[in-house]
């Protein structure tokens, strides 16, 4: 089973149709185009020129739109990662590398940058969303620390979770000052190869003395 395939699907819909996909574009582009205050049944509705019924039949609550993409944000990333990390012949810390390279090049997409923005606020007032996050996040998590394991076989389980959490941390951090349309947008390039340096020789290096405890300074 893919480390990144999608969970069972809510709602009442034909994946497929033309009905629900011209529902999925419209709920993404209002939350990519209008942010989350603007995510509502009704204003989907409008944008793909529904009737507000038409679309509860299929999705009764926003937050089953949510989790559909979401899914299919998982499944996109699920078959990049099949063409350029899980190739044959490649090493984890090829695999590691490529991770960082893909997940800094979608940032500097305006749907990634806006969208996982606009998800976290309306993560803040809901926990339906707050869990499907954070359980997004986890398959993440899990794919970055599998290689991290390979590389550094001397962490536990949970060093090694620890390690690809602040890897994936240390890429989406970067969002508000590197992403679509950010202020040091332009540095983006720079920003990778450090990253790459810096996030792949931690994953090879880091001791779980380093991970326990800061080092004492002297004096």
């Amino acid at each position: 089973m893919n480390e990144m395939s999608a969970v069972p699907r809510p709602g009442v819909y034909v994946r497929g149709t033309e009905t629900v996909d011209a529902i999925l574009k419209a709920a993404l582009s209002v939350l990519v185009d209008e942010g989350a205050t603007a995510f509502t049944i009704r204003r989907i509705a409008a944008r793909c020129d529904m009737k507000v019924g038409n679309v509860s039949y299929h999705f009764p609550r926003k937050e089953m739109l949510i989790q559909v993409l979401l899914d299919e944000l998982v499944e996109g990333y699920a078959r990049v990662m099949d063409e350029t990390v899980r190739k044959p012949g490649l090493d984890a810390e090829e695999r590691l590398r490529r991770i960082i390279v893909m997940c800094l090049d979608d940032i500097q997409s305006k749907r990634t940058t806006h969208l996982f923005t606009e998800l976290w606020a309306l993560a803040n007032h809901d926990e339906f969303v707050a869990d499907r996050v954070r359980t997004f996040y986890q398959r993440v998590h899990d794919v970055i620390g599998e290689y991290v394991a390979i590389l550094n076989p001397a962490l536990s389980a949970d060093e090694v979770h620890t390690v690809a959490l602040y890897i994936s941390a240390s890429m989406e951090g970067s969002t508000p000052f590197l992403g679509h349309a950010k202020p040091w947008a332009h540095k983006m390039g720079a920003f990778t190869r450090l990253a790459v340096k810096s996030l792949v020789d931690l994953a090879m290096t880091v001791t779980s003395r380093d991970i326990a405890q800061l080092p004492k300074r002297a004096g």
